[in-house]
């Protein structure tokens, strides 16, 4: 790797949850296929008092906690641990923000770093705008004026609601110019989401069909097979909505009805996303439940054992309003997608953890075939599956062997890991990397995450503010309120029901 990106990662929040499950695993696999630059340093930072060495052991424990097997070579585990040093300190304490500074010059010469530094907050949200803050007065955000640079990774969520957001994006724009601030989801640093754009531009057969002429309708799905566990407290403040389709799931989609880019870089594949984001249809307050569908699993069995409803979860409210589950409906209005409706599902305790994208394409105007399986089966799908068993299934008609002519719906399956020998990086890989290399393609800029606020807020003030609108019950490992369905336009058309595994629809379904 070029010069130019040795850097060192600050990461705030070093002794979290998120920092040994995935930062950590992710940053030492990059390290393992040598996709870091020649001299880098990690500097964890955290109110727990580790020396550099207590902290080094520390990793080193999560990483064969958490990293995959064949990523845990012990030699190398203790090669990569001498690049980890620790600074304790309280990020809300500007105090403590002079002995950072300290470190990282000590941590800079030592390694002939030059200026570079990457501010990953993995922590609360209601601490980056102090983290920005303190970073600033202390001067930490200045870029140089020849070559060195500095960038701010924050997480979702990217605050709660139009108001908020446009709050941070206002707090950290006031220290960080645009262009150093990345805002990280990690959905866009998966394999089969980024594979979407190369489905489709590197391949001259399906983009003469993405539009309204033969599109009937397209559906993304990312169900989970487990309840809120011990995030009870966090989820009750936010909800499936705010958790998982005001970010992932939009992004999604704006990944599927995108235009084409004039070049595939961080501008112009940004610019043509935000497009997408503004041409949603507005729901209106008082149309919320013609296009949206809310719910909450309850007590129930799974495979023989009892689960809690999520009012008896922990730190849930008894009477907690905050959906599970939600479904909607919507509209991109544009030229390529007027009057296609885009339906999108998420929700916890459903059958298994599944998330992928299918592109119903329009029936065909005259059945030929009488005799025919698809006169009842569904027109032709396109299922692009993002998680797990990633890959791609086209389904289509074709003869069934022996006289006669009757049409059967078959499946043409590929297999993302087929591509692969050994490994299929994680999201956090991609998107560190990228990050270390200014790469800013794949990570969300502040107007797209502001749109896709302005379209769900009224949805969410709609739900809060209305307890008359219906909360449906659905019971654990179901696949949600049949409600849902009900938000499809054409008679007999319905969600896809899949299974963990891609390509065996119509045989033994695993869940």
């Amino acid at each position: 790797m070029a010069q130019e990106n040795n850097c060192i990662i600050v990461i705030f929040g070093a002794s979290g949850d998120l920092t040994k499950r995935k930062l950590m695993p992710a940053i030492y696999a990059l390290y393992r296929q040598n996709l870091l630059p020649k001299n880098f340093a990690i500097l964890g930072t955290s109110r727990s008092p580790y020396s550099d060495e207590a902290f080094r052991q520390k990793i080193v424990s999560d990483i064969k906690t958490y990293a995959s097997l064949k990523m845990a070579d012990q030699k190398q585990l203790g090669a990569f641990s001498k690049h980890l040093y620790y600074q304790a300190l309280d990020a809300t304490d500007i105090n403590h923000y002079q002995d950072l500074k300290v470190k990282l010059s000590e941590i800079d010469n030592k390694l002939k770093i030059g200026g570079n530094y990457i501010y990953y907050l993995s922590t609360s949200p209601s601490l980056y705008t102090s983290i920005a803050n303190n970073l600033g007065e202390k001067g930490l955000q200045k870029e140089g004026k020849t070559s060195s640079w500095r960038r701010i990774v924050v997480e979702k969520p990217f605050g709660r609601d139009l108001k908020s957001a446009k709050a941070l994006n206002a707090d950290l724009q006031s220290i960080f110019d645009e262009d150093q601030i990345y805002r990280i989801d990690h959905y866009l640093g998966k394999e089969t989401v980024q594979d979407i754009f190369a489905l489709r531009f590197a391949n001259g057969i399906f983009e003469p069909l993405w539009n309204r002429n033969y599109v009937s309708h397209i559906e993304i799905t990312a169900s989970e097979s487990i309840g809120v566990e011990q995030r009870g407290g966090y989820y009750d403040h936010y909800g499936a909505m705010r958790d998982m389709i005001q970010n992932h799931l939009l992004q999604v989609l704006g990944t599927i009805a995108i235009e084409p880019p004039s070049f595939f870089n961080a501008t112009d594949v940004r610019n043509e996303s935000v497009k997408v984001f503004e041409s949603l249809r507005p729901i209106k307050t008082s149309e919320v439940t013609k296009y949206a569908v809310q719910g909450q699993y309850v007590a129930s069995k799974i495979r023989g054992e009892q689960v809690l409803g999520y009012r008896q979860e922990k730190d849930v409210a008894p009477d907690s309003r905050t959906a599970t589950f939600v479904a909607l409906k919507l509209y991109v209005d544009n030229w390529r997608w007027g009057d296609v409706p885009f339906y999108i599902r998420t929700g916890k305790y459903l059958p298994t953890r599944v998330t992928e994208v299918v592109v119903h394409f329009k029936r065909t105007p005259h059945h030929l075939f009488t005799k025919s399986e698809l006169c009842e089966a569904t027109p032709n799908q396109l299922i692009i599956r993002i998680q797990p068993d990633e890959g791609i299934l086209l389904k289509l008609g074709m003869k069934k062997p022996g006289a006669g002519f009757d049409i059967k719906e078959v499946g043409m399956d590929f297999h993302y890991s087929e591509l692969a020998d050994a490994y299929i990086p994680e999201a956090y890989e991609r998107l560190i990397i990228d990050c270390i290399q200014g790469d800013a393609t794949h990570f969300a800029r502040a107007d797209a995450v502001e749109a896709c606020w302005k379209f769900v807020d009224p949805i969410l003030k709609a739900w809060e503010r209305n307890d008359k609108i219906k909360m449906y019950g659905y019971p654990a490992g179901t696949w949600g309120p049949p409600e849902a369905s009900k938000l499809f336009d054409n008679p007999g058309d319905d969600w896809r029901y899949p299974c963990k595994n891609l390509s065996n629809d119509g045989e033994y379904c695993e869940l």
